[in-house]
């Protein structure tokens, strides 16, 4: 309700945990849910889970499953989600990536978990916020562009020391890096798409969106 209408997921933005548990179970009930999702606590680094294995700690910023009904998720407005998949259905990943994260190689932590070879994943870029309003500072450009000369190309001057970063680039950016070409998504901004997504950046009481994936078989 109020801030965190429409089926915000999240038990740590100030929501009634009741209510979080309700969304939460709408959820599993209207995606049909093998079992609840491992809900991580994101930290905007690196480290990875394993869906299907017992952890000293929730802190990750990414989930990894190779055995079906294991649900990967993690939670979003306005850093980028990732899924990833290789085309025989054996291993599944779900990334949360904000532009810490990402500089950080929690892509290429994540993907140091899969057995396939880079040419046989896929790789689905979720809603995010998009490169026509997402500004950062002169700092956060540096850091990509020390990493790789190219990331030049996913900034765009604003004012003095302020660019649009573009957060989908930056990833296909990474992925390619890695071998990557099957890149899907990309295509949605959170921030300017009011009527679909929740926008940390746009209302910074608000909640969160789950992005999921699984082998149902």
């Amino acid at each position: 309700m109020g801030d965190y209408a429409s089926l915000n997921l999240a038990s740590h933005v100030g929501d009634h945990p009741e209510a979080v548990r309700e969304n939460r179970r709408r959820l599993s009930e209207s995606l049909g849910l093998p079992q609840p999702p491992l809900w991580i606590c994101q930290v905007h680094g690196v480290r990875v889970v394993d869906a299907g294995q017992p952890v000293s700690s929730l802190e990750a910023d990414a989930v990894y499953a190779n055995q079906p009904n294991q649900i990967c998720a993690v939670l979003t407005a306005d850093c980028l989600p990732l899924l990833i998949c290789d085309r025989q259905g054996k291993e599944v990943a779900a990334i949360h990536a904000g532009w810490r994260g990402l500089a950080a190689g929690v892509i290429e932590a994540a993907l140091q978990r899969f057995h396939a070879q880079p040419d046989d994943l896929l790789v689905w870029l979720g809603p995010a916020i998009g490169p026509k309003v997402f500004e950062v500072g002169e700092e956060v450009r540096d850091v990509f562009v020390r990493h790789h000369d190219a990331a030049v190309a996913c900034f765009s001057p604003t004012r003095p020391g302020h660019y649009l970063a573009d957060l989908y680039a930056l990833a296909r950016l990474r992925l390619s890096l890695l071998g990557i070409a099957g890149i899907y998504g990309g295509d949605f901004c959170t921030y300017t798409e009011a009527d679909r997504f929740f926008s940390y950046r746009r209302n910074s009481a608000t909640g969160r969106m789950a992005t999921l994936i699984w082998m149902a078989y």
